[in-house]
């Protein structure tokens, strides 16, 4: 049974519907748990920088929902989100939409136990929480091109990630890379290896809370990824392609 919630639901409220994000009462009894979760484990190990909890609000959660404005999903789509650690953006868009089924990737053990933990205390159905490297993960045929869309949230530079990202998507799904605001760089960069990874790029979104800019890379998966990758683990970033 979820707990009452705290001082901070009202402020929540206010401000996913000032970035059009109304929630009901469920959804926000979960926010606000999540916000003391996260705070209260923040103490005992690294899962955020942000302490303060309008920035945990803004920064993390109505940030990473910024992906449900932009990408219309169908219920019952299969969504990893690589590299996840504290659950951004996956578990905000998994209260959000409860009807999606998600695979949170995180390669720490404190993170993923943490993981664990609230997505259990968040009553939370259709979540995977897998301890392990994506370019791991990507190697086992129940991953695999298995995923309808797959997010990351500044986890390394899009040709990096690239490689850890796009070997888990379906043939006609998409990556979505959450970024910051200079992005063009890294998206011209990357050419080669969305090329050679099966990737298009799609568009780019851009959008702002509260006047901190965010940009949203979309990559279609056109074609399937060559066998031989993944490669190894550390490799993707040691030598991007």
């Amino acid at each position: 049974m979820l707990g009452r919630m705290s001082e901070f639901a009202d402020i929540i409220r206010n401000r996913m519907e000032e970035q059009g994000f109304p929630v009901d009462e469920h959804q926000l009894v979960q926010f606000d748990l999540y916000l003391q979760e996260l705070k209260d484990w923040n103490t005992r190990i690294n899962l955020t920088s942000l302490t303060d909890d309008l920035d945990i609000i803004n920064k993390h959660f109505i940030d990473s929902l910024l992906l449900v404005r932009y990408e219309p999903l169908e219920p019952g789509v299969r969504i990893a989100d690589v590299g996840t650690g504290a659950g951004f953006p996956g578990l905000p868009i998994k209260i959000y939409r409860c009807d999606l089924q998600l695979s949170l990737l995180e390669s720490v053990g404190k993170k993923a136990k943490f993981l664990k933990h609230i997505v259990a205390e968040l009553e939370l159905e259709d979540v995977n929480v897998i301890n392990d490297r994506a370019e791991v993960v990507a190697r086992s045929p129940e991953h695999r091109e298995q995923y309808d869309l797959v997010v990351a949230r500044c986890v390394a530079h899009l040709s990096v990630l690239a490689e850890y990202c796009l070997p888990l998507v379906s043939v006609g799904g998409k990556f979505v890379a959450h970024k910051g605001s200079e992005v063009e760089t890294e998206i011209r960069d990357a050419g080669n290896a969305l090329e050679i990874l099966g990737g298009r790029f799609n568009r780019l979104e851009r959008d702002a809370v509260y006047g901190d800019m965010r940009s949203l890379i979309f990559i279609e998966k056109v074609k399937g990824t060559p066998d031989k990758y993944p490669r190894r683990p550390g490799m993707p970033r040691k030598r991007p392609l």
